[in-house]
């Protein structure tokens, strides 16, 4: 059967839409498997109903008019055990429901297996024959093969709006109160109308052609590529009050990409080859788009949307197409399959209150700009039905990640409550900025920031940072096509010491690798998050290492005390004694050379299970330890959590993540050494007064969340903290433990700092 199954698998996936690829598998399931009968219910969403969808054998006259109820019949027992039924004598059992408008007979042989995709049933799929027989394990695994793959071609038609109220016979979507995970780009939340913005072009559409006249296309491209340039300057020019350096150096890129000497040169050279300008075009982006998609690196893969949306408003002029809206309502919340900083500048920035993008990432561009702006934004919600959304209310919660189309009245009151008290909340935050953070008992925990672009800067210093727990210096070497010079470093971190001066600041050395690969530096790994990655990476090549090291410590010449260097993933002692062997010979080096530096301080970084179990002689050997909470979790659970199919499973507050950050401080503390964490449990609220208990002496993290994190630390009893710690160590799960703890923030008077729950309605 292995090869009846390629070939079904292989005619539905080239089938042009699903009504067309139901069809054929139902057919081809009665061929193969030589039954009467073969046909498949859908899920539909609103009503939960089983609706008649695809047959080969009954009445095809009935198909999408015929619906069984979410508990009634053979088929909606398969969908609520999610696992195969196989009887012999369908007809004798009890759940048995016969269904005579769509020409069943009493067929005795019955085989239903259910279609899942991501644990939710999305229907089943059934045969039927009239003589009594059981379905051997051949034929029933033949089948659950096939719903597997089937599954995920009624997966993509739900989230391109190509199935929706099935069996209704209205005509298009009518969502309501209904919601769509994604990932949390930027916090907060907007209530508001969507607008649906789409490509200016496609630009896979435009044919190769010839072109007549070779001066005329030379002109026209010029025309467009300049038009483009006008545009991308005057977003540039409106945003510009409200974004940093790093982000405003976001529109020079694209205005560099269009230069002679990147895509309009390439371009160009194809037009006087003979080829007509949109199909130079398509040509030079389609080249630009394979180089970046097979990058490792989810930052750098999202600068392939930064090309295909600079290519695709380039042909918009070229086709002449306008598509500016002439009305945008207030609280436009804005739509599309992929939103990038082009496509919002269709929209006026007083209108604009939330974003919402079928692609893209935490690390894509359009979500550093929705934060910068302090936007709303979900990122990668793939199963969203964009096309169909255009003038439905929306709810944007960019602190879980999800979006509510058509919200009840009370779910929506739900939000807007939440947004006042937000507002409220940050202004009482606000106050703190200048008090220490300090416990009603006396217990003072300093809060650090984490920063990787100048834009952090300013915001850190705001909200009151006593420090910076991580300068992610691989932003810099990221952004550039090739390694940057030692000057150009050493300029990069002046600028952050003299900003935070005299608060100290934890620079990492380059930590690349897994998901942060550099263009110039190619790293091709079947498994990158356990391989070559962070010091194992510098240690290899002692040439960059020593190049940062030495930027680094002339950086913090005459600013005593603020430079302290961190080494990234370390996993043995002699990582560790290379590494300060290094950083010592540079700081030799530099006073040799005549300069005044202060010997830096060297920490290391526990990330990983192995540098957990010896902590205590890894702090021996080192100045301080810094815990990157986000990879120890990630490498505790052996989860990755950009990874959608295991996404749930990345729980920081994890009964073995909590005994391993315990170890880790009281390893610290028996030797004297300082120990820090960066991460987002160290911005959790909740994550933060543990932390707090078990000895860590900074806690860092994101500026958003630094008021709210001082707020709780300064309501919260040092000696409380440590029975709500002990209490916690004995629980046996995440939910258990993050439950404890809400409840307790709550009971305390403290529920405004704990976000809100996914989907939660007070």
């Amino acid at each position: 059967m292995l090869e009846s199954l390629r070939s079904i698998v292989q005619e539905v996936n080239s089938a042009p839409d699903l009504e067309t690829a139901l069809t054929v598998t139902v057919r081809r399931i009665r061929e193969v498997m030589g039954t009467e009968v073969a046909s498949i219910f859908l899920v539909d969403r609103i009503s939960g109903r089983y609706v008649f969808m695809a047959t080969e054998g009954l009445n095809r006259a009935s198909v999408g008019k015929v619906s069984l109820a979410p508990d009634e019949g053979l088929v909606a027992q398969v969908g609520q055990r999610s696992e195969p039924l196989n009887l012999e004598d369908a007809v004798s059992h009890p759940s048995f429901h016969l269904l005579p408008e769509i020409g069943e007979e009493r067929y005795h042989a019955f085989l239903g297996v259910p279609i899942i995709h991501h644990r939710r049933v999305l229907g089943v799929l059934v045969v039927q024959q009239q003589a009594r027989r059981r379905f051997d394990e051949n034929e029933e695994a033949f089948l659950v093969t096939l719903s597997a793959q089937l599954a995920g071609a009624i997966a993509h038609a739900e989230a391109t709006g190509a199935i929706q109220d099935l069996g209704t016979g209205d005509e298009g979507p009518h969502w309501h109160d209904a919601k769509f995970d994604g990932v949390a780009g930027a916090p907060g939340v907007a209530i508001g109308t969507a607008v649906v913005l789409g490509p200016p072009a496609l630009l896979d559409a435009v044919p190769d052609r010839q072109c007549n006249d070779i001066m005329v296309e030379l002109l026209l491209f010029e025309r467009a590529i300049e038009a483009v340039r006008t545009e991308i300057r005057d977003l540039g020019a409106k945003l510009s009050d409200s974004l940093g350096p790093e982000e405003r150096a976001l529109f020079d890129a694209y205005l560099h990409m269009l230069d002679d000497n990147a895509i309009a040169g390439e371009v160009n050279r194809l037009i006087r080859d003979g080829h007509w300008a949109q199909g130079a075009l398509r040509r030079v982006i389609n080249e630009h788009l394979t180089h970046f998609e097979l990058l490792e690196d989810s930052y750098l893969r999202e600068r392939a949307n930064d090309v295909k949306g600079l290519g695709e408003r380039v042909l918009a002029h070229l086709q002449d197409v306008s598509r500016r809206k002439s009305y945008f309502p207030d609280n436009t919340i804005l739509v599309g399959e992929d939103v990038t900083p082009t496509v919002m500048s269709e929209v006026p920035a007083e209108k604009l209150a939330g974003i919402v993008s079928m692609k893209g990432s935490s690390n894509s561009h359009m979500a550093i700009l929705a934060r910068g702006m302090g936007l709303p934004a979900v990122m990668g919600a793939v199963d969203l039905p964009a096309n169909f959304l255009d003038n439905h209310e929306l709810v944007v919660d960019g602190f879980n990640g999800e979006v509510h189309v058509n919200p009840s009245p009370r779910l929506r009151q739900h939000y807007q409550s939440l947004i006042e008290t937000e507002h409220e909340f940050a202004d009482k935050l606000d106050e703190l900025r200048d008090l220490p953070c300090v416990t009603p008992d006396g217990h003072l925990m300093p809060l650090w920031v984490n920063t990787g672009l100048d834009l952090d800067i300013p915001h850190a210093l705001e909200r009151g940072a006593e420090g910076v727990g991580l300068f992610r210096t691989e932003i810099p070497f990221m952004s550039k096509e090739r390694f940057p010079t030692e000057e150009e470093q050493r300029v990069l971190y002046r600028r952050h010491l003299e900003a935070f001066w005299p608060r100290p600041v934890n620079m990492r050395t380059l930590d690349i690798g897994g998901d942060k690969i550099l263009s110039y530096f190619p790293m091709q790994e079947d498994n990158p998050f356990l391989g070559w990655r962070g010091i194992r990476v510098t240690l290899d090549h002692p040439e960059i290492f020593v190049v940062q090291v030495r930027a680094m410590i002339k950086a913090g010449a005459g600013l005593e005390g603020s430079l302290r260097i961190m080494l990234p993933l370390i996993t043995t002692i002699s990582e560790v004694e290379e590494s300060m062997a290094l950083v010592y010979r540079c700081f030799d080096e530099i006073v040799e050379e005549g300069l005044d530096v202060q010997r830096p301080r060297v920490g290391v970084m526990i990330e990983v299970p192995a540098a957990v179990y010896q902590a205590k002689q890894i702090a021996e050997r080192t100045d301080f330890l810094a815990v990157g909470s986000n990879d120890l979790t990630q490498y505790m659970l052996a989860v990755d959590r950009n990874n959608p199919q295991v996404a749930n499973l990345y729980q920081e507050l994890h009964p073995s993540v909590l005994c391993a950050l315990r170890d880790i401080a009281l390893a610290a503390g028996t030797v004297g050494k300082h120990v820090s964490i960066c991460g987002e449990l160290a911005g959790n609220p909740m994550g933060a007064v543990l932390l707090m208990a078990m000895g860590y002496d900074v806690l860092s993290m994101n500026s958003t969340n630094l008021t709210r994190v001082k707020w709780v630390i300064r309501n919260t009893p040092f000696e409380r903290a440590k029975a709500l710690l002990e209490a916690v160590l004995v629980m046996d799960t995440p939910d258990a433990i993050k439950k404890f703890m809400r409840d307790e923030l709550v009971g305390a008077g403290l529920g405004r700092a704990v976000i809100p729950e996914p989907g939660a309605v007070a």
